[in-house]
């Protein structure tokens, strides 16, 4: 795929670059809480802004039903990447109606638009390719070039990501470059020990990877509310403790075949519980309790692995040579289970090897724990695009920009 650093040095003085972001941050009653997203952009933003390019910026944010609402404007975003940059950012509250055609019409070289979300028109996410193309012809008439940026969003088969970069001139923005180029030190040219950190709420969500991974990694640490599906294979109670029984064969299966393998792969030895799930906004301390594994009360629930697990986890990650964590090991969000995803990320920060956080909810903790970026080889902005390339699926998103 081409390379925005082929576009600047072809020229894009007072051309019209639509840059495909992820700008979909979280939002608390309006505010920004963790700007990271648009952070990852800037580089490619700032680089064709002082290129004097006319630089468009679109992006999706949450979910909203194929009509604007309120609740998902990009306003906010579009702010805070005018104060990232250090100076004003124009703002179209439609996406391809007159507003975005005005505001684009309006930007001189070097000056930067962001046009409202990409979600608030049907054709984005439409499975009909005529409708999604449709779309993708509206978005085109703003644009003279196509920059894709949004690494969180190229595993989905969207007009901007999939159907845009076929109508016009495209490049890989410096975020996608850099994912890609993490990804497969990942997947081709891996040091060893590889050791794979898998937390997160849903086993279901990771069972792809893991069966990907048990022929590419030497050791895989679980955790997270998934960890009760794989203590419950092994017939243990784990209380009222997040689990999909459903998945428990598929589990068992993996199990096995990890011992068949050589890939070890560990499970937590003792969890912290409690009667009931805290209260994620009053952050109050809780009444919780150590046990291990196998001695889970039928009325508590797990969330966080316990000390002895956080000290194994660590040991086992210390000697790695890379290292690939997606999903924090507890309700981090909670001060009093938050010591089990600490233990994974300060393992993490101290290792020699090539450590790369999984994007998602993995970088929100990184950040809310207050852990320094820098000290992670990689923090990716997109956990389900990491996950699925990780699973060897093609992306749309990234085939869209191949030549």
């Amino acid at each position: 795929m081409k390379t925005i650093d082929e576009l600047l040095a072809e020229g894009v003085a007072g051309k019209r670059v639509f840059v495909r972001a992820d700008l979909n941050v979280p939002l608390a009653d309006g505010v920004i809480t963790d700007d990271g997203r648009i952070r990852a952009v800037l580089p490619t933003v700032k680089a064709l802004a002082d290129a004097d390019a006319k630089v468009v910026v679109a992006s999706h944010l949450g979910r909203p039903k194929g009509a604007p609402d309120p609740a998902f404007s990009l306003l906010p975003a579009a702010e805070r990447l005018g104060e990232l940059l250090g100076a004003p950012v124009a703002f179209a509250q439609d996406t391809v109606g007159p507003a975005a055609h005005d505001v684009v019409n309006g930007l001189q070289p070097g000056q930067v638009a962001v046009i409202e979300n990409l979600r608030f028109n049907a054709g984005e996410t439409s499975k009909d390719d005529a409708e999604r193309g449709a779309f993708a012809d509206q978005l085109a008439a703003l644009a003279d070039v196509y920059v894709g940026d949004g690494f969180g969003a190229v595993h989905r088969k969207h007009a901007s990501v999939y159907d845009l970069p076929a109508r016009l001139p495209h490049y890989a923005g410096y975020l996608i470059a850099t994912e890609v180029g993490v990804l497969k030190k990942l997947t081709e040219d891996v040091k060893r020990p590889y050791v794979v950190a898998l937390g997160g709420a849903k086993v279901s969500d990771k069972l792809a990877v893991i069966d990907e991974l048990l022929a590419k990694a030497d050791r895989l640490l679980i955790g997270g509310g998934m960890a009760y599906t794989f203590l419950k294979a092994k017939g243990y109670e784990v209380g009222i403790s997040l689990l999909q029984e459903d998945q428990v064969p598929a589990v068992l299966e993996y199990m096995e075949r990890a011992e068949k393998q050589g890939v070890e792969l560990l499970l937590p030895v003792d969890v912290v519980v409690a009667r009931e799930f805290p209260d994620l906004k009053a952050k109050a301390p809780t009444e919780n309790t150590v046990v291990d594994a196998d001695k889970i009360p039928a009325d508590h629930e797990g969330l966080d692995i316990g000390p002895k697990t956080r000290e194994l986890y660590a040991a086992k990650l210390a000697d790695a040579e890379t290292v690939f964590w997606n999903g924090p090991m507890g309700v981090f969000e909670h001060p009093d289970y938050a010591e089990g995803t600490k233990a994974v990320a300060q393992a993490l920060v101290g290792s020699k090897g090539f450590t790369v956080v999984g994007g998602g909810d993995s970088a929100a903790a990184v950040r809310t724990l207050g852990f320094d970026e820098k000290a992670f080889g990689h923090i990716s902005t997109g956990g389900g695009a990491s996950l699925e390339y990780l699973e060897g699926k093609t992306l749309p998103g990234l085939a869209a920009l191949e030549d």
